[in-house]
């Protein structure tokens, strides 16, 4: 596929305008972030204005640094990550995190459980903001093309939050933000961010709900009651919430500050509702929506999360969005059959149509959030754990083997090899899966089960882990991991020694 080809990219998108909005995002991420969060976690009605304190510098915040990572991933492996190569750069660069979602990915990433299952086994915190807070680098690697877009979010998501709402709250900013570098109106976006994710969905309810009431004249103070009435929860990070609270500062408010300052002032995870609308107005206006007297504040820098490891970030925002811009090229010319970057912006008549189709994150959302998924040369082989991933000793449990390439589900020989001791019976096909029943008299607390896999004429092999019994005693819920006294990182991964 040619960069220029019109035929297969319909959608085209002015080198330029592209830049700028892409430099746009990510002031305005670092702006809103940075309103934010000195209010965070406070679930009282606010009455900002303006900055308070007034910054000199941008505050660190996870919200940015993650999708640092995932660029640094980009521009190393590629533009077709696999969930594999996202757990691989957690490990590397993410370790110290503690906070809710993140600690438990970490813990279960570090006992051998790899994506999706890392995402959701032991893991209470899944319902919450930390991945719908990383959609903008999707968004801006797959400009104009939102089902794309959303189908990368879906493999970002998964690591911390398979299963929960956290993963339809990314995939909708992605799809969303993706869409704002073509169309302006809230209305269109926020049609073609929900065409992503399940109608049922709680994400999807209180967008629903926050629009509903802006549309029929609800006041912004009952709207933000409403809101935490319907959708509130204890804790302030939830995500349902701050997805309604964001819709209501941008739909409220009158422009750039107040939008930013009506959402932050609706309370709770207020870094986070700040930072993602920030990102969005400025998808949406370029450089040009932001004034400068929000602006000047923050400045151009990049300032890490202590948290953040050994990793290669741009110092400006300049440099990042050189980079944002490098990959995006490469993902569109590569992956879409949407949009393209040309010398001038050409939106055809029926570009809602194919800005809202959703196959991409349709596929995406089909797959199994109770698996492990590994990629040897390619090739996505997947473990179905149906359900836990623990073996009883006496009890059977009948696990699946699958193999995908790309969003293509590929048939072989499959063969499971499991630890002496273990009977191992085929139990046929479902799900597009192959079946195997497990049963053993003793089980040791971590066990490794190895795929072979003979596709296309490829030997392929894969290990994964199962737990026994002895190292899967359950987590309370509510309850976050370890953490140093001193430097509050993830206890394992202490930085008192770096600080």
């Amino acid at each position: 596929m040619s960069q220029g080809d019109d035929a297969m990219n319909p959608i085209q998108i002015a080198e330029e305008t592209y830049r700028d909005k892409v430099y746009a995002c990510w002031l305005g991420k670092n702006i809103g972030g940075t309103l934010g969060t000195p209010h965070e976690g406070d679930k009282s009605v606010h009455e900002l204005t303006f900055y308070d304190p007034v910054p000199t510098e941008p505050l660190p915040n996870d919200d940015l640094d993650l999708q640092l990572v995932w660029l640094q991933m980009l521009r190393e492996r590629g533009v077709h990550p696999s969930v594999s190569d996202f757990a691989d750069y957690w490990i590397k660069h993410l370790g110290p995190y503690p906070w809710n979602e993140y600690g438990f990915c970490r813990r279960n990433l570090d006992r051998g459980l790899r994506p999706p299952i890392s995402g959701c086994y032991d893991n209470y915190y899944i319902d919450e903001m930390g991945s719908p807070i990383r959609s903008e680098i999707w968004a801006c690697a797959a400009p104009g093309d939102p089902g794309l877009a959303a189908a990368l979010a879906w493999n970002d998501a998964v690591l911390d939050h398979a299963g929960g709402e956290g993963v339809h709250g990314e995939m909708f900013w992605a799809a969303l933000e993706s869409a704002a570098f073509i169309v302006s109106d809230p209305l269109d976006l926020i049609r073609i961010g929900l065409a992503m994710i399940p109608v049922h969905s709680l994400i999807s309810r209180a967008v629903r709900d926050a629009l509903w009431l802006h549309e029929n004249g609800v006041e912004w103070a009952e709207a933000r009651e409403r809101i935490v009435r319907d959708f509130g929860h204890f804790w302030p990070c939830n995500a349902a919430q701050n997805h309604g609270f964001t819709i209501i500062g941008w739909l409220y408010g009158e422009d750039f500050g107040d939008r930013l300052c009506k959402a932050v002032n609706c309370g709770y995870d207020t870094d986070c509702t700040g930072a993602t609308l920030g990102a969005l107005l400025g998808i949406i206006g370029g450089t040009a929506a932001i004034p400068d007297e929000w602006r000047e504040p923050v400045g151009e820098g990049i300032v890490l999360h202590k948290f953040t490891e050994d990793l290669q970030a741009p110092t400006d925002i300049a440099e990042l969005t050189e980079q944002t811009v490098e990959v995006g090229k490469r993902m569109l010319v590569e992956r879409s059959t949407v949009s393209d970057i040309a010398e001038q912006t050409v939106v055809p008549d029926d570009a809602l149509t194919l800005l809202s189709d959703n196959t991409q994150a349709l596929s995406a959302l089909q797959q199994d959030p109770q698996s492990a998924i590994e990629t040897v040369d390619g090739y996505d082989i997947a473990l179905h754990y149906g359900g836990e991933p623990v073996l009883r000793p006496g009890i059977g449990k009948t696990v699946g083997v699958s193999v995908r390439r790309g969003s293509e589900v590929m048939s072989g020989r499959i063969e499971l090899d499991a630890p002496d001791g273990w009977t191992v019976m085929m139990a046929g096909e479902a799900f597009g899966q192959q079946r195997f029943a497990l049963r053993a008299g003793d089980v040791a607390d971590e066990n490794r089960l190895t795929v072979r896999v003979k596709v296309d004429g490829r030997e392929l092999q894969a290990s994964y882990l199962m737990l026994g019994p002895g190292a899967a005693p359950g987590y309370p819920c509510g309850v976050q991991v370890p953490k140093c006294p001193n430097c509050h990182a993830r206890l394992e991964s202490c930085i008192c020694s770096k600080s």
